[in-house]
């Protein structure tokens, strides 16, 4: 047998067939599961609605729960209003040390936690249509499992999504194996299906 990388990435096989064709730089067998990359679409962003707690060490009287406001800001002792959506928790939190440490605390130490999520909505034929509160990782199925599933004249097959920070709702197909992951704010639609 040669000797080289695809030499022991068939000794490999026997343990992880995704090693081995990884090994060869080949594409992998059919039904081979393959990781795939998170998408950073997927990465939680603030907005207006969210509640989050904000810990500043070694200043109590600005810790605290706070509400991200309908302009979208953290409003926050000392520094003012201060640009929150569209941000990471580490983005705002950075930024909340930032504006702290101009004249105001010498190395502050800031953590922030989301303590609840703004909704998402769901609409259509769902047992329960209305608003949700969103968890990390909320899949489109769980999301229509808290609604108390479909009804009986739903369309299983597809359903539109309109995302937040979208003004067009898109139609997912969900015979694809990909999970559609549901944010805060999205709106969920399910239709009636042809009979």
């Amino acid at each position: 047998m040669k000797s080289g990388p695809c030499a022991h990435a068939v000794a490999a096989l026997a343990l992880s067939p995704v090693l081995a064709v990884a090994a060869c730089g080949v594409s992998a067998p059919i039904g081979t599961p393959v990781a795939v990359a998170p998408n950073p679409d997927d990465e939680y962003t603030l907005s207006s609605g969210d509640r989050i707690r904000v810990i500043v060490f070694g200043e109590e009287t600005l810790t605290g729960e706070y509400v991200i406001t309908s302009g979208g800001n953290l409003t926050f002792p000392l520094v003012g209003n201060l640009p929150a959506t569209k941000r990471t928790v580490e983005q705002l939190q950075t930024a909340l040390a930032a504006a702290l440490a101009d004249g105001y605390i010498n190395n502050p130490r800031v953590s922030i936690q989301v303590v609840s999520f703004r909704p998402f909505y769901i609409l259509g034929e769902v047992s329960r249509p209305g608003e949700y509160p969103v968890s990390t990782g909320l899949t489109l199925q769980q999301a229509v499992a808290s609604a108390g599933g479909y009804t009986y004249r739903a369309n299983t097959r597809r359903v539109f999504l309109k995302r937040a920070n979208e003004t067009q709702e898109r139609l997912f197909d969900l015979r694809d194996a990909t999970p559609v992951v549901i944010r805060a704010g999205d709106t969920i639609r399910i239709g009636e299906r042809r009979f």
